[in-house]
C-alpha cells in the first residue's frame, strides 16, 4: 500500500512492522562520536518487543568487543554478539571460499583477529589473498608489498568500498581509496565484501535465522545500505541523519521504501 509523500517527491511503500531489523551504525545510531537522539530508546524498544536485530557496519577498524565498549560510553547498549562488521564478514567469506588459507592484510587488529578465528594464517611471502581493511596507519611499505603480491597472483579483497570516512575535521581516506590504489597499480579488480555487496546482509540474516521478506534495514547511505538491502530483498528505510541528504535521494535509479529524518521517527513503530 502506498501513500503520497510530497516532501520527498514520490509515492513510497509503507514498511510493515518487521520481525527482524538490521541497522547501520555510523549515521544511524551515532555520528561524530555521539549517539544520535533516539538511538538508545530505539534499541530499548527492539529488546522489549522481542525483535531480533543486528547492527551492521562497513567499518572494519574495531573488534565487536571494542565497539561494544565504545558504544557503551555513548549510552548505547549493544552487545558484541549484536554487531556484524565487514572484518567478520570478510573472514567468513574467505573461510568458505578457501578454508584454512593465508592472507596478507592491511588493517587493524580487528581484521587479523577475525581471520585468525576462522583458521586463517598471515603470510607475507605468498598469500592466497591480499585483504585491505580500515586503518589510520596506512604504510607505503605495506601497500607496496600488497601490490607485489597481487601482481604475482594473490586475490585482492577489500572489507568495504567507501573511499572516505567521516571525522569532525572533515573526510578521511578510507579502505576504498587504498584498494583503488592497489587496483590501479596491478590492473586487478578487488572484491568488496561490505555493503553494497548483499553478501554482508545475507550472512547477517543467516546468523539471525531470519528471512528477507520479514526483515527491514535502516541506513543512511543510498549507495551502500539501501542498495544492499534492495539487492538482498529487504524492506529499506533511509534516515537523513548521516551521509545522504534529502536532495540527493532523487539522483539514484532505486528508492528506499521510506525516508525519515532519523531513527527517532521509528520508535513508535516498535
Amino acid at each position: 500500500m502506498g501513500d503520497e509523500s510530497p516532501r520527498y517527491g514520490w509515492a513510497v511503500t509503507r514498511v510493515t512492522p518487521a520481525d527482524c531489523w538490521l541497522c547501520d551504525l555510523d549515521g544511524v545510531l551515532i555520528r561524530d562520536g555521539r549517539a544520535i537522539d533516539g538511538a538508545a530508546t530505539f534499541l530499548e524498544r527492539l529488546r522489549v518487543s522481542g525483535r531480533p536485530f543486528l547492527i551492521l557496519t562497513n567499518n572494519s577498524m574495531f573488534t565487536p568487543q571494542e565497539l561494544h565498549e565504545r558504544l557503551a560510553r555513548l549510552g548505547l547498549d549493544i552487545t558484541a554478539g549484536e554487531l556484524w562488521t565487514s572484518a567478520l564478514a570478510t573472514a567468513q567469506f574467505v573461510s568458505e571460499q578457501r578454508p584454512g588459507g593465508t592472507a596478507y592484510c592491511i588493517g587493524e587488529r580487528s581484521l587479523f583477529e577475525a581471520l585468525a578465528d576462522v583458521g586463517y594464517r598471515t603470510d607475507a611471502e605468498a598469500p592466497d589473498y591480499v585483504i585491505v581493511g580500515e586503518t589510520q596507519d596506512y604504510s607505503f611499505e605495506a601497500i607496496t608489498t600488497a601490490i607485489r603480491h597481487v601482481a604475482r597472483g594473490s586475490y585482492l579483497l577489500a572489507t568495504n568500498p567507501e573511499a572516505t570516512g567521516p571525522s569532525p575535521e572533515g573526510p578521511l581516506p578510507a579502505c576504498g581509496a587504498v584498494a583503488a590504489l592497489v587496483e590501479r597499480a596491478t590492473g586487478a579488480t578487488a572484491f568488496y565484501v561490505g555493503k553494497p555487496n548483499p553478501l554482508m546482509i545475507t550472512e547477517g540474516l543467516n546468523s539471525l535465522n531470519a528471512r528477507p521478506s520479514s526483515t527491514v534495514i535502516v541506513g543512511d547511505r543510498m549507495d551502500t545500505d539501501i542498495l544492499a538491502g534492495i539487492e538482498a530483498g529487504l524492506d529499506t528505510i533511509l534516515v537523513l541523519s548521516g551521509v545522504t541528504a534529502k536532495q540527493d535521494v532523487e539522483r539514484y535509479p532505486f528508492r528506499p521504501a521510506r525516508v525519515v529524518a532519523s531513527i527517532a521517527d521509528l520508535i513508535d513503530e516498535l
